[in-house]
């Protein structure tokens, strides 16, 4: 029996959104908290800060989030009707097209005309293969702008809550310090979890979102310093 496989969901926007989501409010937020820490705010002056920095980053991935994918999916939509359009009023202009694409790829001639042909005999069957073809998409999946954007939404405030937790309790050098720990462990799993999507190596991957995480914390960190200490 020959060996199966499988493939990566690769076009929905859910999952997509949710991974960098977590990513994004991980590194945005422990840099913010950190950088008031280093400015020797008060306690009560970081955690508003971290709860503003959650709120509004979350709405911002959100928004940015549903207008994009929107916008494609739009673009889409129009693209796959002008399609349509052609299909139904020059079938024999499709027809070719479709056969010519065919021939690029190394069909013969009279096989080529024979399969655009069977593919041309049913409308939706034609869009499909023409939207495959020509425009690279899958016109049952033009992509869910709301699904995205919730996923998006909540994927970040979960991870910019995780360097918050800290002064949710504490104060001081052990908020501090417990904040570059969760982080820490934040960014680790993050990494490790973004291994599953890109199947690289999921300690390569974790140490890379561990030392994008740490150079953001450490460079906010040394500024809110300079700027608090003047």
């Amino acid at each position: 029996m020959a060996a199966q496989h499988s493939h990566r969901d690769l076009q929905g926007g859910g999952a997509r959104a949710a991974v960098f989501g977590v990513s994004d409010g991980l590194v945005s937020n422990v840099a913010l908290i950190l950088g008031m820490a280093g400015a020797h705010a008060s306690a009560g002056t970081v955690r508003l800060a971290g709860i503003a920095g959650l709120v509004a980053g979350a709405f911002s991935m959100a928004a940015g989030e549903y207008v994009s994918m929107r916008a494609q999916s739009e673009l889409m939509l129009k693209e796959l009707d002008v399609e349509r359009q052609a299909i139904r009023h020059e079938p024999e202009v499709e027809r070719k097209e479709l056969a010519a694409i065919y021939e690029s790829r190394g069909l013969d001639s009279s096989m080529a005309a024979e399969l655009s042909a069977k593919m041309m005999s049913d409308p939706e069957l034609a869009l499909e293969t023409h939207a495959r073809e020509e425009l690279g998409i899958d016109p049952r999946r033009t992509g869910n702008p709301l699904q995205a954007a919730v996923a998006s939404f909540v994927a970040f405030a979960v991870g910019a809550f995780i360097p918050l937790v800290p002064w949710l309790f504490t104060s001081g050098t052990a908020a501090t310090l417990g904040s570059v720990v969760l982080g820490a462990i934040g960014a680790f799993v993050v990494g490790a979890g973004l291994a599953h999507f890109t199947g690289r190596c999921w300690l390569w991957s974790a140490g890379r979102q561990l030392l994008i995480s740490g150079i953001a914390a450490a460079v906010t960190f040394a500024i809110g310093h300079l700027i608090g200490a003047g």
